[in-house]
């Protein structure tokens, strides 16, 4: 598969989705707040907008980059659907915030450092440090310029050395 020519062949798109099935499941994992029944919603409804071909892969990043940006959105806009819920529905509760898998993270000790990091920061260390992308894939992933990206990721990494030391 090359990462930049643009896919419009569905077995093509099948194969490739197949190959980054497990890293795109632990991103969506990570973008529902460790909600195993959420993040598989949100997957699958990102690869119905992938073979439905309302998201469609250009080859401007690689497939992978590409579709955890697709992932991402998804995820997001399935929130925002719920806050608006929410807000219509005052009565109910706040979500609770799920615990992360002991082993997919290291110990309750760095869940916890991650868990004190800004929402970027620790997005972009998930993304480099648990998902293999560079901090510039990293940035198409989240929206924001490569500059934007590197920023958060070094003060990502030195406050979580702060917090581990």
């Amino acid at each position: 598969m090359c990462a930049s020519a643009p896919m419009s062949d569905e077995p093509d798109l099948e194969r490739a989705l197949a190959e980054v099935h497990q890293a795109a499941f632990a991103w969506a994992l990570s973008c529902c707040r460790w909600d195993r029944a959420e993040a598989e919603d949100v997957l699958q409804m990102s690869y119905l907008k992938v073979l439905d071909g309302s998201a469609r892969f250009e080859g401007r990043a690689s497939f992978k980059t590409w579709l955890f940006a697709v992932v991402r959105r998804t995820a997001r806009g399935r929130w925002r659907s719920w806050l608006a819920l929410r807000a219509r529905a005052l009565s109910a509760p706040p979500p609770a915030e799920a615990s992360v898998p002991e082993a997919s993270l290291d110990g309750p000790r760095v869940r916890a450092a991650l868990g004190a990091l800004s929402a970027r920061q620790r997005e972009v260390l998930e993304l480099v440090f648990f998902h293999d992308l560079s901090v510039e894939e990293a940035a198409g992933v989240m929206g924001v310029s490569a500059g934007a990206a590197r920023q958060h990721y070094a003060r990502g990494k030195a406050n979580l050395s702060l917090r581990l030391t």
